[in-house]
């Protein structure tokens, strides 16, 4: 394998690659590289070489980053579910490609994407009005690590780009959460309300909202004997609207304990159900959805966020504002306060690994270290002999 270098233009240079096949038959690819220095078109001449021989080469292409990323989305469409395909599609056409979608796939370099997101946290909102924050250009790059894997797969790059480039730092929020005074008082506020039922498996059982929305009846049970709930499903509502029911986030169903309030209010909710549905004409059973309509039909996760967003008990209450998401928190944070294992906390909450739930609830963590020293202390103490 040969090559030379032939300047087309005051700082255009042609790299010219003489390739041969078994039959000896001499192909030629042509790449033109932009320098001043003709010893740097040669070194690249060179880098070229040695990717053929190593069997690293690709072959030039003229697609551009944007034109991959909408065959990428296409590719993927039957893979992933509807919400994620949405996302992908969201942070490639508003966010990756008006920063980079112009420059050609094959020349796509580490420096030209950390410039991009670095632009992307000064000036990347579509409006006008500032930059993004740190944690959507976080999701970007994950976005765009991904899609450049399938263009390695596929020999259009010889390595991703995107892995070496340096992730914004994100700055965790300070989650806000309620005592147990506070929850006692939401509860009570909203007995009389709709929204008592999911506030009650969000703040007691640390149900996430699309598991609130998709928990049947068959899925609880209220007996002497098992006295639990079992999360199979989620809801998951895209942004066109559409629900659907999918496993839960980490892949698994789990069996949540109840506590004796937990089951008789919801006895009672149950009994309460069953009368309105029945006055309606509707038979419930065990497919009926435990949080529903009045004539027994879902609720659709965002009808849930709005209900509690502008719910008029909450607001005319002395409670600080806090997200319908931020009462699991309180659940988890009650928990491990109380002294719970972090294991059977993070059994409860759904989590695929304790590390998650320690990482996410680590604020708790100094109180329980505090306490479980006072307790070894204790304990050697009594072990002691007295002195003297």
């Amino acid at each position: 394998m040969k090559g030379h270098v032939k300047e087309r233009s005051p700082g255009k240079w042609a790299i010219v690659l003489d390739i041969y096949d078994a039959a000896g038959k001499r192909r030629r690819k042509w790449h033109t590289f932009e320098t001043t220095s003709k010893r740097k078109a040669e070194e690249e001449c060179a880098r070229l070489i040695t990717e053929l021989k190593s069997g690293n080469y690709v072959e030039p292409t003229k697609q551009t980053v944007a034109q991959f990323l909408d065959e990428w989305i296409a590719f993927i469409k039957p893979s992933v579910a509807p919400k994620t395909l949405e996302r992908y599609t969201e942070l490639c056409r508003k966010n990756i490609v008006p920063l980079m979608g112009d420059v050609v796939l094959a020349k796509l370099k580490t420096d030209r994407i950390d410039a991009a997101f670095t632009k992307a946290l000064r000036s990347g909102r579509s409006d006008g009005t500032g930059g993004l924050s740190p944690h959507t250009v976080h999701h970007m790059r994950r976005a765009l690590i991904k899609a450049l894997e399938q263009a390695v797969t596929w020999e259009r790059l010889a390595k991703n780009p995107a892995r070496a480039t340096t992730p914004p730092k994100v700055e965790r929020k300070r989650m806000t959460v309620y005592d147990a005074a506070q929850t006692g008082a939401l509860l009570d506020a909203l007995r009389p309300s709709r929204l008592f039922v999911p506030v009650l498996l969000a703040v007691m059982c640390g149900l996430r909202r699309g598991e609130i929305i998709a928990l049947r009846w068959r899925n609880v049970e209220l007996g002497d004997n098992l006295r639990q709930l079992s999360v199979v499903e989620s809801a998951e509502q895209t942004d066109a609207g559409d629900v659907r029911y999918k496993e839960p986030k980490s892949g698994r169903a789990r069996t949540i304990a109840l506590s004796s309030t937990v089951i008789t209010e919801l006895k009672a909710h149950r009994a309460r159900q069953a009368e309105e549905q029945l006055r309606l004409g509707i038979r419930p059973g065990p497919d009926s959805f435990v949080v529903a309509q009045i004539d027994g039909s879902a609720l659709q996760p965002r009808s849930l966020t709005r209900e509690w967003t502008k719910n008029k008990i909450i607001q005319r209450s002395a409670l600080p504002r806090i997200r319908f998401h931020d009462l699991r928190h309180t659940h988890a944070s009650q928990m491990l306060s109380s002294g719970v294992h972090p294991k059977i906390a993070s059994e409860r909450l759904g989590h695929s690994s304790i590390g998650i739930t320690l990482d996410l609830y680590s604020h708790v963590m100094p109180g329980m270290q505090a306490d479980a020293a006072e307790r070894v202390d204790e304990a050697i103490q009594r072990a002691l002999k007295p002195i003297g």
